[in-house]
């Protein structure tokens, strides 16, 4: 047992942080689905700063020390800069949805496939391997950029590593799972990877990690039933597009935040949609392109194997169609519709060349 000191024994206290400072008697309370961030966000706590000044660490609504040293490299400062609405919301709902990708995923189901589709399968969870941890990676250095004023969507983001992380280690195993392996590298991620980190800011990282990237992974996902020949490929695809949701929700709700709260950016952010659209066109002109072998497994397990590969194409230009769509809707829900409609964006002529 520790000893105890004597009562009478001298001691000097400083009992200094004792003070009340900010809110006291502050009671959180918990809602329906229990203490969430939302939750927390009362009094002067829920008082978020359109601009940061602290360079310190600093809980966000804790007392300041004059004598405290600069921690962080925070860069991020501007609350427009990475904000979004819904960030508890995103926040809660990715830890309500975790999985496992060791006990969640019904490996049991896989069954031997046609030696075709199986490496396409193969090559299909390599690349997907390869986009998520680009999607993983790219986020986290963010994370220490971002004053702790912003921490609610800090969070989203280090939730974000964690569910890119899982998706890496998921697919992975599905490709050692069934008797083949990881096969080629795309090499595809080389430009993508290079134009995400010339990124000045969050924004312009965002615009073109979630809005773009992200969506038409997350358009491959929800179309994971038509590629998929086990309730294990199901359930992957079906679980890595939920979480693929929220990574896009991150983006679409930054950006509309950002649209209504520094307008003078609204250019710019075209810019970086134009920029994407440019992509996106290249791609259509030519569906194969520098993704030859992922657009060619693709059509094999959508068409049912090599003997099969023309259905499997008509197939995949559908899904190409699609991803146009739900990059034109999720502009649409940031604020940025009007490109559509004053003749700056080429999506009119991209989907036309898709359908070609």
């Amino acid at each position: 047992m520790a000893e105890v000191a004597p009562q009478n024994q001298n001691v000097d206290m400083d009992l200094e942080w004792m003070d009340k400072t900010g809110s006291w008697d502050t009671n959180a309370e918990p809602g329906r689905n229990g203490l969430t961030l939302a939750d927390i966000q009362i009094g002067d706590y829920g008082e978020i700063p359109d601009y940061s000044r602290n360079l310190s660490g600093r809980p966000r609504g804790s007392a300041p020390r004059p004598d405290s040293m600069r921690l962080g490299n925070y860069t991020v400062r501007e609350k427009s800069e990475i904000w979004m609405d819904n960030a508890s919301f995103l926040y809660e709902e990715a830890l309500q949805r975790q999985w496992s990708s060791a006990t969640d995923v019904p490996w049991e189901t896989i069954e031997p496939l046609p030696d075709d589709v199986e490496q396409a399968q193969c090559q299909m969870a390599t690349f997907l391997t390869e986009v998520e941890f680009v999607a993983g990676d790219v986020p986290s250095r963010w994370v220490a950029k971002t004053s702790p004023d912003f921490f609610e969507a800090r969070q989203v983001l280090l939730a974000q590593v964690n569910d890119e992380s899982r998706h890496m280690d998921v697919f992975r195993k599905r490709a050692l799972a069934n008797g083949g392996g990881l096969m080629r590298s795309t090499g595809s991620t080389a430009g993508f990877v290079g134009g995400i980190d010339l990124s000045r800011d969050f924004t312009e990282m965002s615009s073109r990690l979630h809005i773009s990237g992200e969506g038409a992974v997350l358009t491959i996902f929800r179309m994971g039933e038509l590629m998929a020949y086990n309730d294990a490929e199901k359930t992957i695809y079906r679980l890595c597009a939920q979480d693929e949701a929220r990574h896009v929700a991150f983006g679409v709700m930054h950006m509309r935040y950002m649209s209504e709260h520094a307008p003078e950016r609204r250019d710019e952010i075209h810019s970086y949609l134009d920029e994407a659209e440019g992509g996106l066109l290249t791609s259509a002109a030519n569906p194969a392109g520098t993704l030859n072998q992922t657009s060619e497994s693709l059509a094999i397990l959508l068409g049912g194997g090599i003997k099969k590969f023309d259905e499997g194409w008509r197939k995949l230009v559908a899904i190409r169609r699609r991803q146009l769509m739900e990059y034109k809707k999720r502009v649409i829900s940031a604020g940025f519709g009007e490109r559509f409609e004053n003749g700056r964006s080429r999506l009119t002529e991209i989907m036309e060349q898709a359908a070609a």
